[in-house]
């Protein structure tokens, strides 16, 4: 039976299961174990909030962790069995996109820019305001949890690193449930997208919306890669597969995984 709080009624509208919890460690590892348990309990779009996560993973394996109350840890689970495996990789990709949508249009008239930094970290003003983790049920491999953590309300003293930011720290408000049910909103019109063009990320329209909203492409990057090794160039496009490809003279590299930097 849908679990939904009053707190999101516009993001429950959207959700067919929308489930807050006042404390967790990890809301991803919450997602995943409770679908794997429960799978017809929880159906595409299921959501498990907190505003206090504890033990956070980021993108390589990296802790994501934050002051009670000042961060928004979000997981969806997206039941994808139409979108071919070859093209999943677009799924942590569109999520990025939606979310930064979301952020964007709390800000519209403010002055601050948000974009996207590839793979998927939402950034303002060029700080990191969200990171996103998506991970594969172990159970199902057409499930997959996507896990956003949204810096909300910490101060800039509560800020993890100079390059972080949030709401607050920028002097501005944000409508939780809002920021929720554009981003919920935006990403299953984008699976759909994909689903409907049996994974031709070019076709379903979503390469072309990731790409206009990464600030990254178009910009002088540095990539450390997973296996230590440097790469600098000029970022000039995404290819088929999501991959960032990156110029450095007349060799094109086309990056799958690695931390990227803007150096201009």
């Amino acid at each position: 039976m849908p679990i939904a709080e009053s707190g999101y009624p516009l993001s429950a509208a959207i959700s067919p299961r929308l489930q807050v919890v006042e404390t967790t460690d990890s809301t991803n590892a919450d997602v995943i174990a409770a679908a794997v348990a429960d799978p017809t309990g929880w159906p595409h779009l299921s959501v498990l909030l907190t505003t206090d996560q504890r033990r956070g993973r980021g993108r390589l394996d990296r802790s994501w962790t934050a002051p009670a109350g000042t961060a928004l840890a979000v997981s969806v689970l997206v039941r994808v069995p139409a979108i071919p495996a070859v093209a999943r990789g677009w799924i942590p990709l569109a999520a990025g996109a939606a979310m930064t949508r979301a952020v964007a249009a709390q800000l519209r008239s403010t002055g601050h820019s948000a974009g996207l930094k590839w793979p998927n970290d939402v950034m303002v003003d060029g700080g990191k305001i969200c990171g996103i983790l998506a991970e594969a049920l172990p159970s199902d491999p057409d499930a997959v949890v996507i896990g956003a953590g949204v810096n909300t309300r910490m101060t800039e003293g509560d800020l993890p690193v100079q390059t972080a930011t949030s709401f607050l720290a920028m002097g501005r408000d944000v409508d939780e449930d809002r920021l929720l049910a554009e981003y919920l909103r935006a990403l299953d019109e984008h699976l759909v997208a994909l689903a409907e063009a049996r994974g031709d990320a070019a076709g379903a329209g979503v390469l072309g919306e990731v790409e206009a909203l990464c600030a990254t492409v178009g910009s002088d990057v540095r990539v450390q890669l997973p296996d230590g090794e440097t790469l600098e160039g000029h970022a000039v496009r995404l290819d088929a597969a999501g991959r960032l490809v990156v110029a450095s003279g007349r060799v094109e590299t086309a990056v799958s995984a690695g931390d990227v930097v803007h150096v201009r």
